[in-house]
């Protein structure tokens, strides 16, 4: 079963152009990267077993946030195709540990994609340069959704807490 937290209304997008600083940064206007700027802002959350009619059903939920966004097509093929291996990569390696959580969210110019489960075992970030095991029939996932944020401008990240694992995709909006 599929829970969510309806998206917030659609946020107005800054017009494309460079990305705005990074939401984190703080918003001092002497502080080299930061912004004062009103940020756009909008969130999409959804739990759910985590099965393989589960990864379908997030992506959509993913295309219509980002389509109601207006979301450059480029920008959201990153994001679509991170969920889909995100959530396959917790169907395949984490599905026993209960609910995964998915999340979407613009803030500050910044889109994020964050898939979380209850295991504790972190996934490997890639290096482009690793060697890829040629006959293998899995195991590039990752490799390409971390070629395909950074491309963007953007980048990949694990975090582990008391709760499990996360793994976050943020990209520029524009």
């Amino acid at each position: 079963m599929l829970t969510s937290t309806p998206p917030t209304a659609r946020p107005a997008i800054r017009p494309a152009g460079p990305p705005v600083a990074d939401p984190d940064a703080p918003a001092d206007p002497d502080t080299p990267g930061s912004t004062t700027a009103p940020r756009a802002r909008g969130f999409g959350r959804w739990a759910a077993e985590p099965t393989a009619a589960t990864v379908p059903l997030i992506r959509s939920r993913v295309r219509s946030i980002l389509e109601g966004w207006d979301i450059a097509a480029e920008i959201a093929d990153v994001l679509l195709l991170a969920a889909s291996e995100l959530v396959g990569n917790v169907v395949l390696h984490a599905a026993g540990a209960g609910r995964l959580r998915v999340e979407v969210s613009l803030r500050g110019g910044w889109l994020q994609l964050e898939v979380a489960d209850g295991a504790s075992p972190l996934p490997r970030l890639p290096h482009p340069r690793d060697e890829v095991d040629q006959d293998a029939e899995s195991g590039r996932g990752l490799l390409i959704v971390h070629l395909m944020a950074t491309e963007a401008g953007g980048r990949l990240s694990v975090r582990a807490d008391e709760f499990g694992k996360s793994v976050r995709v943020r990209v520029p909006a524009a």
